[in-house]
């Protein structure tokens, strides 16, 4: 028997090339988010577990108590990093977000690991992003001439320096105003 890519076929008539590697799964992160659970953060470990095929390079989560902020990360796979009992207890909260890393921006080494953790003025900030910020390097240059002080070399981190000063009173504004800067696919 002689199988046959229609979309192949029909790319060939085009005069269109044809990608053969477009019907494989390209996942690139993963991120994982529960609001309002007792278990915030055994559940984000259960979400991060699924999507561990996007990522196997790195796995983090930050919880938050309503008070606190909470940061836990790690290189390799979530059940190298999340499986223990001590691990969960570090992350208390009703809240948690996590995110399982495929580097294409940025090294390979911890301080790229997401969720990113910043102490604001208005309080504690963490982002955990799936996607690439083409204006990334424009946006730090432009950050790094006023005074910030990059701890990584993740583009994602180019969003906390965004949020951080006070232009506007309330996080949310500086958010949406952050946001508009960004450009790229996410």
């Amino acid at each position: 028997m002689n199988f046959t890519n229609p979309l192949a076929e029909a790319a060939e008539r085009d005069g269109a090339p044809w990608d053969i590697d477009a019907d494989k799964l390209h996942e690139e992160c993963g991120v994982f988010g529960v609001i309002g659970s007792n278990d915030a953060t055994a559940v984000t470990v259960l979400g991060l577990h699924a999507l561990q095929h996007r990522g196997q390079e790195a796995v983090g989560i930050s919880s938050f108590d309503g008070q606190e902020f909470y940061t836990r990360r790690g290189l390799g796979h979530v059940a190298q990093n999340f499986s223990s009992g001590p691990a969960l207890a570090e992350l208390p909260g009703i809240m948690a977000a996590g995110h399982v890393r495929y580097s294409t921006t940025g090294g390979s080494g911890l301080r790229n690991v997401q969720p990113l953790f910043a102490d604001l003025a208005s309080g504690g900030f963490a982002i955990a992003h799936n996607g690439n910020i083409s204006n990334a390097m424009h946006l730090k240059h432009d950050l790094v001439q006023k005074g910030a002080i990059f701890q990584s070399t993740s583009d994602t981190e180019v969003i906390i320096h965004l949020v951080a000063p006070p232009p506007d009173p309330t996080l949310r504004a500086r958010v949406i105003d952050g946001r508009r800067r960004v450009e790229g696919g996410y």
